[in-house]
């Protein structure tokens, strides 16, 4: 990808950045480890991002 991109990208890159975590390990304890994965998550060179 360029170097240079247009904001509302840099933006939504960043915003699927900031998503792009584990679950919380007090969530887990907290479902009794119900909820241990969230389908968001992606690898950056495995699958890309939906558009």
């Amino acid at each position: 990808m360029s170097k240079n991109k247009p904001a509302a990208k840099k933006i939504r890159l960043l915003k699927a950045g900031k998503q792009n975590r584990r679950v919380p390990v007090w969530v887990m304890l907290k479902t009794d480890r119900n909820t241990v994965s969230h389908a968001k998550r992606h690898h950056w060179r495995r699958s890309k991002l939906q558009r």
